[in-house]
């Protein structure tokens, strides 16, 4: 661990070098410096990290995916359960059918989610254990580092949790607001009803 600071802090002092031997230009705000050199420098500071950080660098990029790819399915969901609802609005004519549809669209829909929620928890899991193990193998600072990645994790995954249940109290709102729209035209008998009713 010593021999990659000293690795680490040499070439961050070839950097304040190659800075210092810039061009001033306008003044100090800004230094021309050689582009191949300053590269070369990076590419071997990026080298010598420790693999705790790379490997935590890994994790977060992990996270994101999961995050996007829950919210896609979750999305997907309500957009495939709403254009069920649709088509199954448009049978006026089978209204009782359409009833009992839509209700097991709901509860298909709250399985769904739950089951996107599971999984997206398990995944989470299987990366917050990942990361524990990584930071207990992890020296000086980066377990410092590997910490704050978790909690960060933690914050994401609490907001994707307030996305699916925001999805499920949607479906109901709209499941509701849908039932009283089909009862009132039920009941003055309008044949019309198909074309008049629109969800919102």
């Amino acid at each position: 661990m010593n021999s990659q600071q000293d690795v680490i802090y040499g070439l961050m002092n070839e950097l304040e070098e190659a800075l210092d031997k810039g061009f001033p230009l306008l003044g100090y705000h800004f230094t021309v410096v050689k582009k191949d050199t300053v590269t070369s420098i990076l590419d071997r500071l990026y080298a010598a990290l420790p693999d705790e950080i790379k490997e935590a660098r890994a994790l977060l990029r992990r996270r994101d995916e999961l995050q996007y790819e829950a919210q896609q399915r979750a999305e997907k969901v309500v957009s495939d359960a709403q254009a069920e609802a649709n088509r199954l609005l448009s049978e006026s004519d089978l209204l009782r059918a359409v009833q009992r549809e839509a209700e097991k669209i709901k509860e298909q829909v709250i399985t769904d989610c739950e089951d996107i929620k599971r999984k997206a928890l398990e995944e989470a899991d299987a990366v917050r254990n990942q990361a524990i193990d990584e930071a207990l193998r992890t020296k000086d600072g980066a377990s410092v580092y590997a910490e704050q990645v978790l909690v960060s994790l933690e914050q994401n995954l609490n907001q994707l949790q307030e996305i699916v249940k925001n999805g499920q109290l949607q479906l109901e709102r709209r499941r509701a607001e849908s039932d009283g729209q089909v009862s009132g035209n039920y009941t003055n008998q309008r044949p019309e009803f198909a074309q008049d009713f629109r969800m919102n």
